[in-house]
């Protein structure tokens, strides 16, 4: 039955897939700074040949001097030169590698277990999946790194498992791997891992073919080269110390606490032996791998950040609890076979890039093993299938048992999809930046009457999304480029170009000492009886400025 209409199946979840991830793209959720950051850059260099702050053709950006990989970047350059610079062109990519991905899962599968139900019930997983349709929907350089690590692990596979061993699939696996480390900072730790277990899990195949072996891994460095050269850039070391897990002094304070407590004999040997900085940051790196995979962040409330999450939505629906359950216990039990070795792997170093800060769990950085767990859950939902097969013996009761599921299944993505698009915006108005569109071009109406035009800094990098929606000639800008000092987090912004200043709203001062200006702050900075000319809302129907004609 499911050989006969496989191909069908198959297009209608990939058709499934396309429409969750690329259905009102351009306006929801609203464009955050760090996509507009890439737009405007991938803008830049198209007329310009240089970035916003006007560094030549970069490997990593320098932004909000956070220094993102640039490989999206790149990809979106296309999208803006014929759509021009807008929310399409800097989510098309991303949606599109999210709809590719469906396709890829499907064919990871099928090279992994050679099962077409698998298969097709991880496709359909992935396709309708929290975690993964939430990096899809915007300009994520996670998600084609996702997308690049599979691929790699794809054509690796290919290569080893085919009867005849074709050097252009290996040589095309490490290009892609090596494409990730382009893509994502994460992805420079998690890849070379992902990399190296491969190679244990396959030793003997790869000595049986170390020629070929052998010219891919010299291929790597040459394509490294680059990359590595470009860590010689202080900043782009520094933005990974920023959020580094040795940049939480957490652990430090409490080898001080834990000493003190032994009294005199806190300067000890076997004190300091017990109580150290190896040893406790060890266990908060344990601690931070760990909840990744506890039940709240997975099934419950997902990343504590608001933009990277749903609210009351976790990264897998609770149906997942039963499928990855059973699925844990089939890849518990076939531990011997190389391509349950293989998830395995990937799920143990899949995390170690997110846990490696003080911001874990992270959704975002550790988005890679929604792969894998997706192939085990779809697992568990097959196994599930066949014990209810076995156990019911009656067609009618097992065709039943079979609908309660899916109908099951179908709620939970029945009210992520209510949750994403009705209560997202409400509950997480903050998550986004709601209003900063609808109040640019309320500016741009009336901007050449005022000599200043002073903008509230309350919200995520404003000056970005004004030079994204002003399309602000990046040539204009590039002189004007002064990035402001360094927050706790290593991120930094521009606080003035042309007549446009960024900053805390003071009102009584901004209006004495700013005259024939406009001021557009929040709420909670202009008072209700200030000569407000316009009140700016968001799509969500929140009040984000309120706007006054000085």
């Amino acid at each position: 039955m499911i050989k006969k209409y496989k191909n069908l199946i198959l297009v209608a979840i990939i058709v499934l897939a396309f429409v969750l991830r690329f259905w009102q793209l351009n306006n929801y959720p609203a464009l955050n700074a760090d996509e507009a950051s890439n737009g405007y850059d991938a803008y830049s260099l198209l007329l310009t040949g240089k970035d916003q702050h006007g560094n030549s053709w970069p490997i990593d950006f320098q932004s909000f001097n956070d220094y993102k990989p640039g490989l999206y970047v790149y990809l979106i350059m296309p999208f803006v030169k014929i759509l021009g610079l807008n929310e399409w062109a800097v989510r098309i990519p991303g949606a599109f590698v999210g709809v590719i991905s469906v396709y890829l899962i499907y064919l990871l599968v099928k090279e992994l277990f050679k099962r077409d139900g698998v298969a097709l019930v991880s496709a359909f997983f992935l396709s309708i999946s929290p975690w993964h349709i939430q990096f899809s929907r915007g300009g994520w350089e996670v998600n084609v790194a996702t997308f690049l690590i599979t691929a790699g692990v794809l054509f690796w596979l290919k290569y080893f498992n085919g009867n005849q061993r074709k050097l252009w699939q290996l040589i095309l696996s490490i290009i892609l791997f090596v494409l990730s480390m382009y893509c994502y900072q994460a992805t420079r730790v998690v890849t070379p891992l992902v990399g190296i277990g491969l190679v244990v899990i396959y030793w003997k195949q790869i000595w049986k073919n170390l020629s070929h072996v052998m010219t891919v891994i010299v291929l790597g460095i040459v394509l490294l080269l680059p990359l590595l050269l470009d860590f010689t850039h202080g900043g782009v070391l520094n933005r990974a110390a920023g959020v580094g897990l040795f940049a939480d002094p957490g652990p430090r304070s409490r080898v001080e606490e834990q000493r003190g407590e032994h009294g005199a004999d806190s300067n000890s040997f076997i004190v300091k032996a017990l109580h150290n900085k190896v040893v406790n940051y060890t266990l908060a790196f344990a601690e931070n791998w760990m909840s990744h995979f506890h039940g709240e962040f997975l099934f419950l409330s997902g990343d504590s950040v608001t933009r990277n999450k749903v609210p009351e939505t976790g990264e897998f629906y609770l149906t997942d609890i039963v499928f990855l359950t059973i699925g844990g216990v089939i890849i518990l039990r076939t531990l011997k076979k190389k391509e349950t070795q293989i998830l395995v792997m990937w799920i143990i170093v899949g995390p170690i890039a997110s846990a490696l800060t003080f911001q874990a769990p992270s959704a975002l950085r550790a988005e890679n093993i929604v792969i894998p767990l997706v192939i085990i859950s779809a697992q568990g939902a097959i196994g599930l299938g066949i014990y209810l097969y076995k156990l019911l013996q009656n067609k009618i009761l097992f065709k039943i048992s079979i609908l309660f599921i899916f109908a099951l299944v179908i709620w939970g993505f029945a009210r992520y999809e209510q949750m994403y698009w009705n209560h997202m915006s409400k509950e997480y108005p903050y998550s986004s930046q709601y209003g900063v569109k609808e109040l640019v071009s309320y500016i741009e109406q009336s901007q050449d009457k005022y000599s200043k035009i002073l903008v509230t800094d309350r919200y995520d990098q404003p000056y970005i999304l004004f030079l994204f929606y002003m399309k602000y000639p990046p040539a204009k800008f590039q002189p004007q480029s002064t990035l402001g000092p360094k927050d706790q987090y290593g991120f930094s912004t521009v606080n003035h170009f042309d007549k446009y200043y960024f900053a805390s709203i003071d009102f009584e001062k901004a209006k004495t000492e700013n005259p024939n200006s406009l001021i557009a702050g929040t709420a909670d900075e202009i008072p209700k009886e200030a000569n407000i000319v316009k009140d700016v809302y968001g799509t969500n129907g929140f009040l984000y400025f309120r706007v006054v004609a000085n």
